[in-house]
């Protein structure tokens, strides 16, 4: 009976190791499937969506939304009024003169520097008209001319007299005279009492002075609240 009994006892515990072995191993096995520190495997359905279709996904959004909003925006743009600035300013190149002397210029040069982008100072010789001058012409000797001369107070002809030297040597001037309207009735009255008298009219080159600027602002420059002198005046110009 004794052995008997150990005979069940040692399969009874034959079993229950048997089962422990069986049942603890599988436990254990499922509880420690990998390495530590190595990643458990995973189904492809379980892993998360790429980052570039993440990113792709979101830089699309806003992309779709700018593109949504471009017409809005352009239509904004477009009601949009202009810079009040803009084309507010326009350009001319224009010239102010003629000036007497170059301080007649530097005066009004000081008074428009602030108005002005460039300025540049010229000078021009021009013919200026002296008078119309009436004479006999020359004689060939200076004692011809001084019997012309008598001839001419015999006749109750007054206002004359004899060049002695120069170009105009022994001529009988008759007069220098600003309106040709006199000289020409001087000549004539001349001429009527029997000399052949003559009339022309006296040259003088001289300077003249001229300013050409640039205003800042050509629609709103106004230079003759500046300038009071009648005789400037001002062109347009070529620029410089």
């Amino acid at each position: 009976m004794v052995l008997r009994l150990l005979f069940v006892l040692l399969i009874a515990l034959n079993i229950a190791v048997g089962a422990w072995l069986l049942l603890g191993q599988n436990e254990a096995h499922r509880s420690f499937a990998n390495d530590p520190g190595v990643p458990k495997l995973k189904l492809l359905s379980e892993l998360p969506p790429p980052a570039t279709t993440v990113a792709h996904a979101a830089s699309s959004t806003p992309s779709a939304a700018t593109s949504a909003s471009s017409p809005a925006v352009a239509a904004s743009n477009a009601l949009t009024p202009a810079s009040p600035n803009a084309n507010a300013l326009s350009y001319t190149c224009m010239a102010l003169g003629p000036f007497a002397t170059q301080e007649d210029l530097r005066i009004v040069r000081n008074e428009l520097g602030a108005q002005t982008l460039r300025m540049r100072a010229r000078q021009e010789q021009i013919t200026e008209s002296r008078g119309w001058w009436v004479y006999l012409p020359p004689s060939p000797s200076h004692a011809a001319a001084l019997a012309q001369a008598r001839q001419l107070g015999a006749r109750n002809i007054q206002d004359y007299f004899v060049v002695g030297s120069g170009d105009n040597q022994n001529t009988v001037s008759l007069g220098l005279f600003k309106d040709p309207a006199n000289a020409r009735k001087r000549r004539d009255d001349i001429v009527a009492a029997g000399f052949p008298a003559q009339m022309s009219e006296r040259t003088e080159t001289v300077p003249e002075y001229w300013l050409d600027l640039i205003p800042l602002d050509s629609k709103h420059f106004d230079w003759r609240s500046r300038i009071h002198d009648p005789g400037i005046g001002s062109h347009s110009t070529g620029c410089f």
